[in-house]
Protein backbone atom coordinates (compact mmCIF):
# COMPACT_ATOMS: atom_id res chain seq x y z
CA UNK A 1 0.00 0.00 0.00
CA UNK A 2 1.33 3.39 -0.92
CA UNK A 3 1.59 5.87 1.95
CA UNK A 4 -1.00 8.54 2.11
CA UNK A 5 1.11 11.03 3.88
CA UNK A 6 4.01 13.44 2.03
CA UNK A 7 7.15 12.04 2.60
CA UNK A 8 10.06 15.01 2.98
CA UNK A 9 12.95 14.88 1.36
CA UNK A 10 16.31 16.76 2.96
CA UNK A 11 18.73 17.78 0.70
CA UNK A 12 16.03 16.79 -2.23
CA UNK A 13 18.66 18.50 -5.20
CA UNK A 14 21.71 16.80 -3.64
CA UNK A 15 23.52 13.49 -4.84
CA UNK A 16 20.92 11.28 -2.82
CA UNK A 17 17.99 13.25 -2.27
CA UNK A 18 17.93 14.20 -6.02
CA UNK A 19 17.29 10.31 -6.85
CA UNK A 20 14.98 9.56 -3.92
CA UNK A 21 12.59 12.45 -4.64
CA UNK A 22 12.68 11.12 -8.26
CA UNK A 23 11.86 7.45 -7.26
CA UNK A 24 9.10 8.81 -4.87
CA UNK A 25 7.50 10.66 -7.37
CA UNK A 26 8.05 8.12 -9.81
CA UNK A 27 5.63 6.01 -8.19
CA UNK A 28 3.20 9.07 -7.67
CA UNK A 29 3.85 9.59 -3.76
CA UNK A 30 3.40 12.36 -2.35
CA UNK A 31 6.77 14.42 -2.21
CA UNK A 32 7.67 17.42 -0.18
CA UNK A 33 11.59 18.13 -2.08
CA UNK A 34 13.27 20.53 0.56
CA UNK A 35 16.52 22.45 0.00
CA UNK A 36 17.71 25.90 1.19
CA UNK A 37 16.71 27.55 -1.89
CA UNK A 38 13.17 25.47 -2.48
CA UNK A 39 14.56 25.01 -5.79
CA UNK A 40 11.68 23.22 -8.05
CA UNK A 41 12.10 18.98 -8.49
CA UNK A 42 9.65 17.78 -11.39
CA UNK A 43 7.18 15.65 -9.16
CA UNK A 44 7.48 17.14 -5.84
CA UNK A 45 6.56 20.27 -4.11
CA UNK A 46 9.73 22.37 -3.42
CA UNK A 47 9.38 23.82 -0.05
CA UNK A 48 12.43 25.89 1.63
CA UNK A 49 14.36 23.82 4.62
CA UNK A 50 17.53 24.80 6.23
CA UNK A 51 19.10 23.07 9.29
CA UNK A 52 20.14 26.05 10.58
CA UNK A 53 17.35 28.08 10.17
CA UNK A 54 14.98 26.46 12.52
CA UNK A 55 12.05 28.96 11.08
CA UNK A 56 12.07 26.48 7.85
CA UNK A 57 10.55 23.56 10.02
CA UNK A 58 7.22 24.05 10.36
CA UNK A 59 6.25 24.51 7.24
CA UNK A 60 8.71 21.83 5.52
CA UNK A 61 7.02 19.07 7.99
CA UNK A 62 3.23 20.32 6.99
CA UNK A 63 1.18 17.44 6.12
CA UNK A 64 4.38 14.77 6.61
CA UNK A 65 4.46 11.46 7.51
CA UNK A 66 8.00 10.13 6.47
CA UNK A 67 11.58 12.00 6.11
CA UNK A 68 14.73 11.09 4.69
CA UNK A 69 17.01 12.82 6.48
CA UNK A 70 20.58 13.87 4.75
CA UNK A 71 22.65 15.80 7.40
CA UNK A 72 24.51 19.20 7.25
CA UNK A 73 27.30 19.29 4.95
CA UNK A 74 30.65 20.08 6.46
CA UNK A 75 29.30 20.10 10.40
CA UNK A 76 31.22 18.56 12.33
CA UNK A 77 28.11 17.95 15.19
CA UNK A 78 25.29 17.93 13.22
CA UNK A 79 23.50 16.02 16.13
CA UNK A 80 22.86 19.56 17.45
CA UNK A 81 20.63 20.79 15.19
CA UNK A 82 18.97 17.54 14.01
CA UNK A 83 18.02 15.71 16.99
CA UNK A 84 15.87 18.75 17.72
CA UNK A 85 13.83 18.78 14.08
CA UNK A 86 13.91 15.50 14.75
CA UNK A 87 12.02 15.63 18.28
CA UNK A 88 10.00 18.13 16.18
CA UNK A 89 9.03 15.91 13.36
CA UNK A 90 7.67 13.44 16.32
CA UNK A 91 5.81 15.70 17.83
CA UNK A 92 4.30 16.69 14.51
CA UNK A 93 3.29 13.38 13.34
CA UNK A 94 6.43 11.98 11.25
CA UNK A 95 6.50 8.48 12.22
CA UNK A 96 8.75 6.95 10.17
CA UNK A 97 12.65 8.13 9.66
CA UNK A 98 15.25 7.33 6.74
CA UNK A 99 18.93 8.60 7.99
CA UNK A 100 21.70 8.60 5.70
CA UNK A 101 24.79 7.89 7.64
CA UNK A 102 28.17 6.26 6.70
CA UNK A 103 29.87 2.91 6.53
CA UNK A 104 32.78 4.37 8.33
CA UNK A 105 30.30 5.94 11.06
CA UNK A 106 28.83 3.40 13.43
CA UNK A 107 26.31 3.93 16.13
CA UNK A 108 27.25 6.44 18.48
CA UNK A 109 30.58 7.87 16.91
CA UNK A 110 31.16 11.17 16.35
CA UNK A 111 29.14 13.40 13.93
CA UNK A 112 26.01 11.38 12.31
CA UNK A 113 26.61 8.72 14.52
CA UNK A 114 25.18 10.57 17.60
CA UNK A 115 22.04 10.87 15.37
CA UNK A 116 22.09 7.73 14.76
CA UNK A 117 22.00 6.35 18.13
CA UNK A 118 19.03 8.36 19.23
CA UNK A 119 16.72 7.59 16.06
CA UNK A 120 15.33 4.28 17.33
CA UNK A 121 14.28 5.88 20.77
CA UNK A 122 12.50 8.83 18.71
CA UNK A 123 10.53 6.86 15.90
CA UNK A 124 8.64 3.71 15.81
CA UNK A 125 9.93 3.04 12.14
CA UNK A 126 13.37 3.73 11.24
CA UNK A 127 16.37 2.90 8.98
CA UNK A 128 19.58 4.42 8.87
CA UNK A 129 21.60 3.70 6.08
CA UNK A 130 25.13 3.44 5.99
CA UNK A 131 26.80 3.60 2.04
CA UNK A 132 30.47 3.11 1.36
CA UNK A 133 32.19 5.12 -0.45
CA UNK A 134 29.84 6.84 -3.28
CA UNK A 135 31.01 5.99 -7.11
CA UNK A 136 29.97 9.53 -7.91
CA UNK A 137 32.83 10.95 -5.82
CA UNK A 138 34.68 10.54 -9.02
CA UNK A 139 32.27 13.03 -11.39
CA UNK A 140 31.16 16.40 -11.25
CA UNK A 141 33.04 18.69 -9.37
CA UNK A 142 34.20 16.69 -6.53
CA UNK A 143 37.67 16.57 -5.39
CA UNK A 144 39.05 13.37 -7.03
CA UNK A 145 36.71 14.26 -10.67
CA UNK A 146 38.97 17.33 -10.81
CA UNK A 147 41.90 16.15 -9.88
CA UNK A 148 40.97 13.59 -12.88
CA UNK A 149 40.48 15.58 -15.17
CA UNK A 150 43.06 18.43 -14.61
CA UNK A 151 46.01 16.53 -13.37
CA UNK A 152 45.27 12.74 -14.15
CA UNK A 153 45.66 12.08 -10.73
CA UNK A 154 43.61 10.21 -7.95
CA UNK A 155 45.42 11.10 -4.51
CA UNK A 156 44.85 9.45 -1.22
CA UNK A 157 45.83 8.23 1.72
CA UNK A 158 44.34 4.69 1.31
CA UNK A 159 47.53 2.71 0.31
CA UNK A 160 46.28 -0.69 -0.98
CA UNK A 161 43.23 -0.49 0.83
CA UNK A 162 40.18 -1.68 -0.78
CA UNK A 163 36.43 0.31 -0.79
CA UNK A 164 32.90 -1.37 -1.60
CA UNK A 165 32.24 2.06 -3.82
CA UNK A 166 28.30 1.75 -4.48
CA UNK A 167 26.26 3.94 -7.26
CA UNK A 168 24.27 6.72 -5.31
CA UNK A 169 21.30 5.33 -7.79
CA UNK A 170 21.61 1.91 -5.28
CA UNK A 171 21.56 4.28 -2.37
CA UNK A 172 18.44 5.59 -3.84
CA UNK A 173 16.30 2.57 -4.02
CA UNK A 174 17.16 0.88 -0.88
CA UNK A 175 15.94 4.57 0.46
CA UNK A 176 12.54 4.48 -1.40
CA UNK A 177 12.22 1.06 -0.42
CA UNK A 178 13.00 1.96 3.10
CA UNK A 179 10.43 4.76 3.05
CA UNK A 180 7.67 3.08 1.44
CA UNK A 181 7.36 -0.60 2.17
CA UNK A 182 4.93 -1.51 4.95
CA UNK A 183 7.75 -2.64 6.84
CA UNK A 184 10.24 -0.21 7.57
CA UNK A 185 13.74 -2.02 8.01
CA UNK A 186 14.07 -0.62 11.61
CA UNK A 187 17.62 -1.55 11.67
CA UNK A 188 20.84 0.00 10.44
CA UNK A 189 21.67 -0.99 6.44
CA UNK A 190 25.51 -1.44 5.25
CA UNK A 191 25.44 -0.86 2.03
CA UNK A 192 27.89 -1.25 -0.41
CA UNK A 193 28.53 -2.36 -4.58
CA UNK A 194 29.77 -5.67 -5.70
CA UNK A 195 33.38 -5.20 -5.23
CA UNK A 196 35.77 -3.85 -3.04
CA UNK A 197 38.76 -2.21 -5.12
CA UNK A 198 41.50 -0.32 -4.40
CA UNK A 199 42.26 3.21 -5.25
CA UNK A 200 44.74 1.86 -7.50
CA UNK A 201 41.89 -0.64 -9.02
CA UNK A 202 39.95 2.37 -9.52
CA UNK A 203 42.46 4.55 -11.48
CA UNK A 204 42.95 1.39 -13.47
CA UNK A 205 39.33 1.05 -14.59
CA UNK A 206 38.74 4.76 -15.57
CA UNK A 207 41.77 4.59 -17.62
CA UNK A 208 40.85 1.44 -19.49
CA UNK A 209 37.15 3.14 -20.30
CA UNK A 210 37.82 6.74 -21.28
CA UNK A 211 41.28 6.02 -22.81
CA UNK A 212 43.04 9.11 -20.37
CA UNK A 213 45.83 7.72 -18.40
CA UNK A 214 45.02 8.36 -14.73
CA UNK A 215 47.39 7.23 -11.61
CA UNK A 216 46.12 6.82 -8.00
CA UNK A 217 49.11 8.84 -5.81
CA UNK A 218 49.54 7.59 -2.44
CA UNK A 219 50.06 10.48 0.36
CA UNK A 220 50.34 10.16 3.74
CA UNK A 221 47.44 10.95 6.71
CA UNK A 222 49.44 14.41 6.88
CA UNK A 223 49.79 15.07 3.52
CA UNK A 224 46.02 14.50 2.76
CA UNK A 225 44.82 16.36 5.89
CA UNK A 226 46.81 19.47 4.66
CA UNK A 227 45.45 19.55 1.19
CA UNK A 228 41.69 19.29 2.91
CA UNK A 229 42.82 21.81 5.21
CA UNK A 230 43.63 24.52 2.41
CA UNK A 231 39.67 23.91 1.76
CA UNK A 232 38.07 23.24 4.78
CA UNK A 233 38.24 23.58 8.17
CA UNK A 234 40.96 22.17 9.98
CA UNK A 235 39.03 19.31 12.37
CA UNK A 236 36.77 18.23 9.24
CA UNK A 237 39.76 17.45 6.80
CA UNK A 238 41.68 15.65 9.88
CA UNK A 239 38.45 13.81 10.30
CA UNK A 240 38.58 13.08 6.38
CA UNK A 241 41.76 12.27 5.95
CA UNK A 242 41.31 9.70 9.07
CA UNK A 243 38.61 7.83 7.16
CA UNK A 244 41.88 7.38 4.39
CA UNK A 245 43.83 5.92 7.10
CA UNK A 246 41.26 3.37 8.30
CA UNK A 247 40.84 2.44 4.68
CA UNK A 248 44.75 1.61 4.16
CA UNK A 249 44.04 -0.44 7.64
CA UNK A 250 41.82 -2.51 6.15
CA UNK A 251 37.90 -0.88 7.61
CA UNK A 252 36.25 -0.74 4.23
CA UNK A 253 37.19 -3.71 2.74
CA UNK A 254 33.77 -5.57 2.44
CA UNK A 255 30.54 -6.14 0.60
CA UNK A 256 27.33 -6.65 1.42
CA UNK A 257 23.82 -8.05 0.14
CA UNK A 258 22.13 -5.68 1.18
CA UNK A 259 21.04 -3.90 -1.93
CA UNK A 260 20.13 -6.85 -3.67
CA UNK A 261 17.90 -8.13 -1.00
CA UNK A 262 16.30 -4.83 -0.52
CA UNK A 263 15.96 -4.29 -3.94
CA UNK A 264 15.53 -7.71 -5.92
CA UNK A 265 18.62 -6.49 -8.18
CA UNK A 266 22.31 -6.68 -8.06
CA UNK A 267 24.10 -3.15 -7.32
CA UNK A 268 26.10 -1.47 -10.06
CA UNK A 269 29.81 -2.09 -10.91
CA UNK A 270 32.13 0.16 -11.08
CA UNK A 271 32.67 -0.22 -14.54
CA UNK A 272 29.39 0.24 -15.36
CA UNK A 273 29.16 3.61 -14.03
CA UNK A 274 32.23 4.89 -15.45
CA UNK A 275 30.88 3.73 -18.81
CA UNK A 276 27.57 5.39 -18.22
CA UNK A 277 28.92 8.99 -16.22
CA UNK A 278 32.83 9.24 -17.43
CA UNK A 279 32.96 8.85 -21.21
Amino acid sequence: MKPTSATLVIGATGTTGSRVTAGLAAQEIPVRAGSRKATPVDGAQAVRFDWNEDATWDDALDGVGRVYLVPPIGSSDPAAVMLPFLRKARAGGVHRAILLSSSAIPAGGPAVGQVHEELPGLFEEWAVLRPSWFMQNFTGDTPHARSIRDEGAIRTASGNGRVGFIDAADIATVAVHALTDEQAPNTELVLTGPQALSYDDVAATITEVTGCPVAHQHLTFEELRDRWAAEIPLEFATMLAGMDRAIAGGAEDRTSDTVQRLTGRAPGTLRAFAERELR
